[in-house]
């Protein structure tokens, strides 16, 4: 793995660092992931999949389990 240096303000990298830090992630692991989705061009699928986990957080069906039919309606 080679490294590299990066200039950016100095407030943005502590706040970044907490982030990671609440996230149980580094800024370095955060930034190989982004380096590789842009290069890329896609997301990767750990990241999709916890964005799914994000939005399941906003829906709740009460328990009720839907058939396919009921899915599929529009």
């Amino acid at each position: 793995m080679k490294n590299i240096t990066l200039s950016a303000d100095e407030r943005l990298i502590e706040a970044a660092r907490e982030r990671a830090r609440a996230e149980r992630t580094t800024l370095n692991e955060r930034f190989r992931e982004w380096l590789a989705e842009y290069v890329g061009g896609g997301r990767p699928a750990s990241r999709t999949l916890a964005l799914f986990e994000e939005f399941a957080a906003y829906t709740d069906t009460g328990g009720q389990k839907f058939t396919r039919e009921e899915m599929n309606e529009r």
